[in-house]
């Protein structure tokens, strides 16, 4: 029998097996993680780590039922023990549940969080779109100021150009508060009422539910129906107001260019005030790499103290996506310093020593003891991207050398068995210091 991988799930591979996949180069993933982490360091953000899998009350509660996610999407089962738990859509209700259940909110006023890992839902697989996905996000807990919503959105903005990516557009609007969204639903409901019969199945089941959702299609038809629906924005609180205005000049003034969208409302119940996305016109259909938004609201809905929080996440996927098709640069995957060569059975001892040896001194290096024949071991040592190879027949045993070649200018040099492991050491720290000149 043949097995396979689930549908919507894929590897992630140490080397490339097809030009248009290297994507699933694992180097790759760990250069924008690497990247993704020094960004998290330098704006305060400190890393925790979920269960993959929490109660599904977690994600009803604070995504909402009617949500996608919750309503079509979550993989949800009966564990042993009768209660249902799924498998994390999103990072937000997790976070928020661990916050609430450790009690940080003793430990200050303010938390600022990040985490990297893979979330699950029952989606259609496409370009950029998976059932196992993977996403880095950031929850900002303890601050309601304005000023904490800019930083967040240049918080992911300085993520993306520190990968290297380019002609982004910042989307942002204000979904306001519980007041400003109630003034806003009863003008909404008015002016779509005579085109319910064109709505689709989805739309007029949350034209009961959560008519706001509406704003959020992507059907082409309902679009063009949206055109002429009023403003969210022109219903705003005094506070909410002058809140989205404080976010807009901040964002200008530290020169990131944005377009207010009034029909940005996020596809989440949680949500506050500030919303925003990043798009990039390399993806196509799929064109959101990033998004979040406040939900000062959601730590007290869930049981928690009442705290301000924003938050946004990012898909791994499609960051790794728009990077290759906007010619990224990424740095060449790791290789080994040096590739050791034994040819003969009485060589194999001496290599398998000098190998550990050499790890210990935190020298990356792999060996070759299985090879009889020179041609085959070279090539092996070639394709590991080796500096160099260090050769040892039954001639250098006798002999008690190495012969040392590098595999670049392919100079070749003999090493005494006494100076072997000095001698490897110090090419090693030479040519460490001449990368970072």
């Amino acid at each position: 029998m043949k097995y396979s991988q689930p549908k919507g799930t894929f590897d992630i591979l140490p080397k490339e097996l097809k030009e248009e996949n290297k994507w699933k180069l694992i180097s790759r993933w760990q250069f924008i993680e690497k990247t993704i982490k020094e960004t998290c360091q330098d704006y305060g953000f400190s890393e925790i780590r979920t269960p993959m899998f929490e109660s599904t009350e977690v994600f009803t509660r604070s995504v909402g039922d009617a949500s996608d996610i919750v309503s079509k999407e979550m993989y949800t089962f009966e564990d042993k023990g009768g209660r249902s738990m799924s498998l994390r859509p999103e990072g937000t209700a997790s976070v928020a549940r661990a916050f609430i259940e450790n009690h940080l909110s003793q430990f200050g006023n303010q938390h600022n969080l990040f985490y990297i890992g893979p979330f699950f839902r029952y989606d259609r697989p496409q370009a950029g779109r998976y059932r196992q996905f993977h996403q880095f996000g950031v929850e900002a807990l303890g601050r309601a100021d304005p000023y904490q919503d800019a930083e967040m959105i240049d918080f992911l903005c300085e993520t993306y150009r520190r990968l290297g990516l380019k002609d982004l557009n910042i989307l942002i609007n204000s979904v306001g508060d519980d007041k400003s969204r109630n003034a806003y639903q009863g003008a909404f409901l008015e002016f779509l009422t005579p085109y319910f019969n064109d709505l689709s199945k989805e739309s007029q089941e949350r034209f009961s539910k959560n008519p706001l959702r509406i704003l959020d299609t992507k059907d082409p038809k309902e679009k063009e129906i949206l055109k002429n629906a009023p403003s969210l924005l022109n219903y705003l609180s005094d506070e909410c107001k002058k809140h989205f205005e404080i976010v807009c000049e901040n964002l200008s003034k530290i020169g990131l260019s944005y377009m207010i969208d009034p029909k940005l409302v996020r596809g989440l119940d949680y949500y506050n005030k500030t919303v925003f996305e990043i798009t990039s016109n390399t993806l196509g259909a799929q064109n959101t790499i990033g998004a979040g938004g406040r939900y000062d609201g959601l730590i007290k809905a869930l049981g928690g103290p009442d705290i301000p929080s924003i938050g946004f996440a990012t898909g791994i996927e499609r960051v790794l996506h728009t990077m290759e098709a906007q010619k990224c640069f990424f740095p060449e995957p790791t290789s080994p310093f040096i590739f050791l060569i034994g040819i003969g059975e009485k060589t194999h001892s001496q290599i398998f020593t000098l190998l550990c040896q050499l790890r210990h001194h935190k020298i990356p290096c792999e060996a070759s003891i299985k090879h009889t024949k020179m041609q085959k071991a070279l090539a092996d040592a070639s394709s590991s991207f080796a500096n160099y190879c260090l050769i040892l027949g039954e001639d250098e045993l006798e002999k008690r050398v190495f012969q040392l070649k590098n595999l670049i200018t392919r100079e070749s040099s003999e090493i005494s068995f006494d100076s072997i492991a000095s001698s490897i050491e110090s090419l090693f720290k030479n040519s460490n210091m001449e990368k970072n000149q």
